[in-house]
């Protein structure tokens, strides 16, 4: 998968764009955030105000806006004479913000699901829309892994760290607007410490960034190697692997552990380290305090109340560190993200057109190579007419396959025209194209859904009628009968609970419920015994599906075909009946006889 050049500037505004219809949550946490900072520095202002000013006696030693609001309310004498009042505004600051508390929780909450939500939204979206190709040169456990862990990383931050930073900042700014008009020197002693923590938080952050994307990609090749081993447990278990792939497991899960610790172990040393500064500060405001209090410099209240703010100061600083950090893993998480919000699309270079197609199919030297590799297909010429059969023959790796994919649009053809009805394909609307054009692969997939389910995936407003006529000429309709729960009979991951040739032929019966006009059978009925091939041909030519691509190594598939092309290397080498090149020295003729030997050799067996 290719890295995204997006710088980070543009990856942060690409996730605001995206959280549109959530950002209000994260403006009311903001808002939240700051009224309970100011509620917060209120209870141990008052507490030092009624010591030292109404008990104590002495000068009111506050800023000039709150000794307003004091005298406002009736001055020392009265608040002396009605003790209550301080215990009501410490109890009313504290309840003001739990409320602010409460309602920051709740709203960074909406926020954060908001964001992660509209996030697997556009991940999914953009995924969907990805070329064929694209997908096939990425690792599905990795993009499991990408829309999952690093989607709730970046939701962490957003959610709890963002708020984090405006409540630091928030606090410092209150915290010195207050303690530098009381007393200068105690006010330089509570932040004496500050830079050395903001400097330790910085090379903190730094570290983390290096280990958090070892880690990141550790735990994807983790979830690659356990997605693969679930999907291919049949394999596993038919080649006995149990034991290699448990090791390979363990290898990936003992260096994943290991980058953890890693991380953990820097984790550690901040956290401790950083503890220890913290205590050391408020050691220091207290040694400080009592010092100019014993030479009467400042009061009782006002130790009391530096102490107790230099605590609520210095322990959101050292949140810092892990603000920078989490700043860093979001980063990285969202790099990776980028990958795919910014992954090629399928588009629609042509015009978009959507013309009535009757199965005419012809290609004018038809050439394809995969980007970056050398030419599959070579200056391909032939022609389909609506309601033909071709049989197209080949070895492993002659580009069968690739042709028909080609005509799907899954792929584009470096050079040449593909037309239907005599009209490039270029300029059939895509997803036009692809519900005109059936096709059943050699290993189809099937969902984790009911047989029935599968089948209408091809059409979902097919009736019941019409999916069972489709599985009757897949001749799996008995078959599925004769299962318990019959057609609502729930099928494994991948459908692993039918066999092989069950499976191709649910999948020939998904295709046939969609009625296409081309529909292109790409060596389904390998899996399947001779006699089911042979009864499922028979089906099909009976219920004429139009024009039909069959893609066989087996002679007795492709000899009913109305012309057979034989492959080899990308190129057409020979083309005809199943009669003609029977006749005719070549690659057929040698395949015809070695098929019809082993024939032979079976029947003589039996």
């Amino acid at each position: 998968m290719e890295q995204t050049k997006l710088t980070r500037a543009a990856r942060w505004k690409r996730l605001w764009r995206l959280i549109r219809g959530c950002r209000r949550y994260f403006f009311y946490t903001i808002s939240a955030t700051l009224l309970a900072s100011l509620f917060a520095y209120l209870s141990p202002l008052v507490i030092s105000f009624t010591v030292d000013s109404i008990v104590g006696g002495k000068e009111m030693n506050l800023p000039g806006w709150l000794r307003h609001w004091i005298e406002a309310a009736g001055g020392r004498d009265f608040l002396a004479a009605h003790l209550w009042l301080p215990a009501l505004a410490v109890l009313l600051a504290q309840g003001l913000n739990g409320v602010c508390a409460y309602t920051r929780g709740r709203c960074s909450a909406l926020g954060g699901e908001g964001l992660a939500k509209a996030l697997r939204d556009a991940l999914y979206r953009r995924l969907v829309r990805a070329p064929y190709a694209w997908h096939k040169a990425s690792s599905t456990g990795d993009l499991v892994q990408r829309c999952t862990s690093d989607v709730e990383t970046v939701r962490r931050f957003m959610q709890m760290q963002m708020m984090e930073v405006v409540r630091t900042i928030m606090m410092a700014l209150v915290a010195l607007s207050i303690m530098w008009p009381i007393h200068r020197q105690l006010t330089l002693v509570a932040c004496s410490l500050l830079p050395l923590l903001l400097i330790f938080s910085f090379f903190y952050s730094r570290g983390v960034q290096k280990l958090f994307l070892t880690v990141d990609e550790a735990e994807g090749a983790m979830t690659t190697a356990l997605q693969e081993n679930l999907t291919g447990m049949r394999v596993v278990r038919t080649f006995a692997r149990q034991s290699q792939e448990l090791e390979k497991f363990t290898r990936f899960n003992r260096d994943y552990r290991a980058k953890v610790l890693r991380l953990n172990n820097l984790m550690g040393v901040y956290w401790g380290s950083s503890d220890i500064m913290g205590y050391l500060q408020i050691a220091l405001v207290i040694l400080a305090g009592v010092f100019l209090a014993v030479r009467g410099d400042v009061s009782l209240g006002t130790v009391m109340l530096f102490s107790t703010y230099s605590s609520m100061l210095t322990f959101p600083m050292r949140q810092l560190g892990r603000i920078l950090a989490d700043l860093v893993k979001a980063d990285v998480s969202l790099k990776r993200l980028d990958e795919i919000l910014t992954a090629p699309q399928e588009d629609e270079p042509g015009r978009g057109l959507t013309p009535p197609i009757q199965g005419g199919v012809t290609f004018r030297d038809v050439s394809f190579a995969y980007p970056d590799g050398e030419e599959i297909l070579h200056h391909l010429d032939f022609q389909l007419l609506p309601g033909q059969t071709i049989g197209i023959l080949g070895n492993t790796g002659s580009g069968k396959s690739t042709l028909v994919h080609l005509l799907q649009r899954l792929y584009a053809p470096t050079g040449g025209q593909i037309l239907i009805d005599g009209v490039d394909v270029k300029d059939i609307r895509r997803d036009y194209l692809r519900r005109h054009v059936g096709i059943v692969l050699q290993e189809p997939f099937l969902f984790s859904r009911t047989i029935g389910e599968n089948i209408a995936l091809g059409d979902p407003s097919a009736g019941e009628a019409e999916r069972f006529e489709a599985a009757r000429t897949a001749c799996i309709h008995d078959v599925i009968e004769g299962f318990t729960e019959g057609y609502d009979t729930m099928v494994g991951e991948r459908g692993v609970t039918l066999s092989g040739g069950q499976k191709q032929r649910v999948a020939i019966a998904r295709m046939l419920v969609q009625k296409t006009p081309i529909c292109i059978f790409d060596d389904s009925l390998s899996a399947v015994d001779a006699e089911t091939d042979a009864a499922i041909r028979e089906a099909l030519l009976q219920r004429d599906t139009g024009t039909t691509i069959l893609i066989s190594h087996r002679i007795s598939t492709l000899r009913g075909a109305d012309s057979i092309l034989v492959l080899e290397n990308g190129r057409i080498i020979q083309r005809g009946t199943h009669e003609a090149l029977a006749a005719q020295e070549g690659l057929y003729r040698r395949i015809c006889a070695i098929q019809n030997e082993l024939d032979e050799e079976g029947g003589a067996g039996v």
